[in-house]
């Protein structure tokens, strides 16, 4: 936590300002795809926005290094962070990184060049709703937002896990159950090492043995019914969340439900280009320099699903 509160008071004393919301700080016109590429590097893709969640800053289970591989290579006109980002529950055991340090500065990169970014907190990052209606170090911190795509499209931004009954009713099984997940994710980076050794892809283990457990599915399907009725409930096309690690796009009755996954298992983001259409991309640092690297799932043609009552 303190090594995160540095790297924001260094950008303060850069120039970064904190502003009350209402009294928005002046932004510069968003700098063109550049975000800190290097020659030779490969290229850098250009949207209009990028929706980030779970990357879970100051645990060991963050994948750092593809995340600010992800955020050199890709620039946008706004970023949604859609909670958890950093991790509150993890400080009696808090780890940071020179990859974690390299992710917080190319977020500062993108506010200084222009980028407008959004910060939504989720339950791991809820000491941050204290500051909910600020603007602090470039950073406009809100409960929830609602984004119009390009094609006119509303849709409600939001972490997500006020619909978890496990974190709402009884907060002490979440962190229970939170130690066991970071052990997974450990048993994961291991593998992961050893992938990358072999020059395989990341493949990641915790998120197959979620898939695997039945009870997991059932939990996943449930979850996403639910957000999508509130959503339909508040009159919007679309809701846009984190919270449960599953990167998602599809129609459940009238609305287009989005969860943009999560950077410690699936290495994922949703973004939006200029003409409206959505897409997940899965970010891998292992692919040629020639490749862009995203694994795209495109937002048209989802198959509807009815929203329970």
């Amino acid at each position: 936590m303190q090594k995160a509160s540095r790297i924001f008071a260094e950008a303060a004393i850069r120039g970064s300002l904190y502003a009350p919301a209402g009294r928005p700080e002046p932004r510069k016109r968003p700098v063109p795809a550049r975000s800190g590429a290097r020659p030779g590097s490969r290229a850098v893709r250009s949207h209009r926005t990028i929706f980030i969640s779970d990357t879970h800053l100051g645990t060991r289970g963050c994948k750092a290094e593809m995340l600010a591989d992800f955020l050199v290579h890709n620039a946008c006109e706004t970023l949604y962070l859609v909670g958890d980002i950093f991790d509150g529950w993890q400080i009696k055991r808090w780890y940071w990184s020179p990859a974690q340090d390299k992710v917080v500065r190319e977020v500062l990169r993108k506010i200084e060049r222009g980028t407008r970014v959004i910060y939504v907190p989720g339950n791991h990052d809820e000491f941050l709703r204290d500051y909910v209606g600020q603007t602090a170090f470039g950073l406009e911190i809100t409960r929830e937002a609602i984004h119009e795509t390009a094609d006119g499209r509303r849709l409600l931004v939001l972490h997500g896990d006020q619909f978890d009954g496990v974190i709402g009713c009884a907060k002490w099984l979440a962190h229970v159950g939170d130690r066991a997940y970071t052990l997974a994710l450990r048993l994961n980076d291991g593998l992961h090492a050893v992938r990358r050794w072999m020059g395989l892809p990341y493949w990641s283990l915790s998120a197959y043995l979620k898939r695997a457990v039945k009870n997991a599915v059932e939990y996943v399907s449930r979850y996403e019914e639910i957000v999508a009725r509130a959503a339909a409930s508040r009159g919007v096309d679309g809701v846009m969340c984190g919270h449960i690690h599953q990167a998602e796009m599809r129609m459940i009755g009238n609305i287009l439900y989005l969860n943009d996954g999560d950077w410690v298992e699936s290495c994922s983001a949703l973004v939006e280009d200029a003409r409206g259409n959505l897409e997940i991309l899965r970010w891998s640092t292992s692919a040629p320099a020639s490749d862009p690297a995203p694994v795209a799932a495109a937002a048209r043609g989802a198959q509807a699903a009815p929203v329970p009552a």
